[in-house]
């Protein structure tokens, strides 16, 4: 039996009100804001038999007002980065405002976890709905919105809905940042990940990803429905097998980032081919021995970025004072890949007039 409460959580001055939902099954309890739709902890039992928070966020309504690391929020109307937030669109370009070097991420400067929603109680959990209008942070279109989390036993859906009246780019997803050893742990060093893809896209210097025959890494993926000469100037789609990316088997994550470049996983897996009909499948599953604690993700979206909090510095002071630092949590950001917007061979993410974009996300909370 799922429980769903809510009441006023603080108010946002010339922005409105701001209110806390609670969704509470006997396993998992879940707090969502009405601001960004943002999931503010998920709580539920490690083997010790005593529940946690395995979400990092904020005490106060101040800090998610002033956050710019997106902690639990829903990003869009396009997540990931554009390339040089720039895209053609019906023989239109559109320039957007760029807010990560030279590229536009997770929907711009005032994205949708910068809105109020509006929340209303559906069975099991809570819908929360927005409304996107034409020209919003330079996208075309009005765009309605509608994002429900729904709790049954351990298992929480998450389900995306979208339609516009003008053809626009569209890519929604959660940006949580998960510890499963709770709050005030330094890193994740000791928890084991597997992601089920069999490819990834390698990334340039501005997390943008790499074009065929720039990249270093192993030999590239060839999918049969992208012709040749296509992938000859696309965007690098390559094997995990043989790389530090095959996380097809559970790896443990600290030796692990140990064998990457850079900074850490930023990266999009690759769940299926680009022109595969979106069907739910498993895309990974997170275990931290210790604590007992398990959270496997299952999605439609053809792709799943893969982060490692590798830009929290130990400048964010989050739940309880806690600071996070690098490495002190990961994102399972399920949804298209980055930049689809100007690779033609890339899984579709426009919504067209009369079209429905329908994303589903299942998070599974469980003890080993």
């Amino acid at each position: 039996m799922t429980q769903v409460s809510h009441h006023p959580w603080g108010e946002w001055p010339g922005q409105g009100t701001v209110d806390l939902w609670v969704v509470q099954s006997p396993q998992v309890k879940v707090e969502v804001l009405t601001l960004g739709a943002i999931i503010r902890s998920v709580s539920y039992r490690g083997k010790d038999g005593q529940m946690g928070d395995v979400v990092l966020g904020y005490d106060n309504l101040e800090g998610y007002v002033s956050d710019k690391r997106y902690l639990g929020a829903v990003v869009g109307r396009v997540a990931n980065r554009i390339a040089k937030g720039r895209f053609v669109l019906e023989g239109k370009e559109y320039q957007l405002d760029v807010n990560n070097g030279p590229n536009a991420l997770h929907g711009g400067l005032r994205g949708f976890n910068k809105a109020i929603w509006l929340a209303t109680a559906v069975e099991g959990g809570v819908q929360l709905s927005l409304t996107s209008p034409d020209g919003d942070q330079g996208y075309p279109g009005e765009v309605q919105v509608s994002v429900s989390y729904t709790l049954q036993a351990e298992e929480l859906t998450v389900e995306y809905q979208a339609r516009a009246n003008k053809t626009t780019p569209i890519n929604l997803t959660n940006h949580s940042y998960f510890n499963l050893a709770g709050q005030g742990v330094a890193d994740i060093y000791d928890h084991q990940v597997s992601i089920t893809a069999q490819s990834y896209m390698p990334v340039d210097d501005t997390s943008i990803p790499t074009v065929g025959g720039v990249s270093n890494s192993s030999r590239p993926e060839t999918f049969p429905c992208v012709p040749a000469a296509t992938r000859l100037n696309t965007r690098e789609i390559r094997e995990v097998k043989g790389t530090p990316f095959d996380l097809r088997e559970p790896v443990l994550i600290g030796p692990h980032l140990k064998e990457l470049q850079g900074p850490g996983f930023d990266h999009n897996f690759c769940l299926s081919s680009p022109r595969e009909p979106w069907t739910e499948k498993r895309a990974a599953r997170v275990c931290h021995p210790a604590s007992g604690r398990v959270l496997e993700v299952s999605t439609n979206q053809p792709g799943v970025q893969f982060y490692t909090a590798n830009f929290l510095d130990g400048s964010i002071a989050g739940k309880g004072g806690c600071r996070y630092r690098k490495h002190s949590s990961f994102c399972l950001e399920t949804q298209n890949w980055p930049d689809a917007v100007n690779q033609p061979s890339f899984p579709d993410c426009l919504l067209r007039p009369g079209e429905n974009y329908h994303h589903i996300t299942r998070y599974t909370f469980t003890t080993v």
